[in-house]
């Protein structure tokens, strides 16, 4: 696929590196020169300039590009690309951090194909989002992480809670949640965590059963 990424930081550069090594086509768009000339080292095309521009967004032909993600720290870059490459027929992908409001999030959402919270998420799912993937669909990321989705009993401690307070092992983070026979998705930032809710989280292998111990209660299985 080719795909386009606007902004080099921390999460644009990783997300681009994680596509990179999976053969995809990428194409980085970055203001900052520093950055920039980085993202040419580590062997990317770069289209140097404001990612709001249509000038700028246009030299990466977005005509023949699969997806465009908006991984800057700046919600209004991010949205500009995204309805930039709409308009040239880019799936979208927006990253907005989670201390947004939720209505905030909901001005932003209905506009994109997905929002993604890197802080939350990280470069692997905003790298499912790019390519189109479901986030109903469990795999294995790299030999250390995982996916796997947990069902909330009625014993579970995090009933009640907000999935952005649940406090898990450092290398384990919730990915997607869903209410009982729905399709999962980003967590909203107030989402509220019910009986029969499913979670999706990635975590270290090592922290599986850790996970489900505090997901579930103490009465959940080992995992395998």
């Amino acid at each position: 696929m080719r795909l386009v990424i606007v902004g080099a930081g921390r999460v644009g550069l990783r997300t681009a590196r994680i596509l990179q090594e999976e053969g995809h086509e990428v194409t980085v768009v970055e203001n900052d020169t520093e950055k920039a000339d980085r993202a040419r080292d580590e062997g990317f095309m770069v289209v140097e300039g404001d990612g709001t521009s249509e000038e700028i967004i246009e030299q990466t032909d977005p005509e023949t590009a699969d997806a465009i993600g908006g991984l800057t720290g700046d919600l209004n870059v991010n949205f500009a690309a995204c309805m930039i490459g709409k308009h040239h027929g880019c799936r979208t992908v927006l990253r907005i951090d989670e201390d947004y409001r939720e209505d905030i999030y909901h001005k932003f959402a209905d506009d994109v194909d997905e929002v993604v919270y890197p802080e939350r998420l990280g470069a692997a799912g905003a790298k499912t989002a790019l390519l189109g993937g479901n986030f109903n669909v469990i795999a294995d990321l790299t030999e250390q992480l995982q996916l796997t989705t947990v069902v909330v009993p009625d014993e579970s401690p995090v009933v009640s809670q907000q999935v952005s307070t649940v406090e898990l092992p450092e290398n384990a983070r919730i990915y997607a949640h869903g209410r009982e026979h729905e399709q999962m998705t980003i967590p909203l930032p107030n989402a509220t965590i019910e009986v029969g809710d499913q979670l999706a989280v990635i975590a270290d292998q090592t922290a599986l059963s850790e996970v489900r111990r505090l997901l579930q209660g103490e009465a959940a299985e080992p995992a395998e």
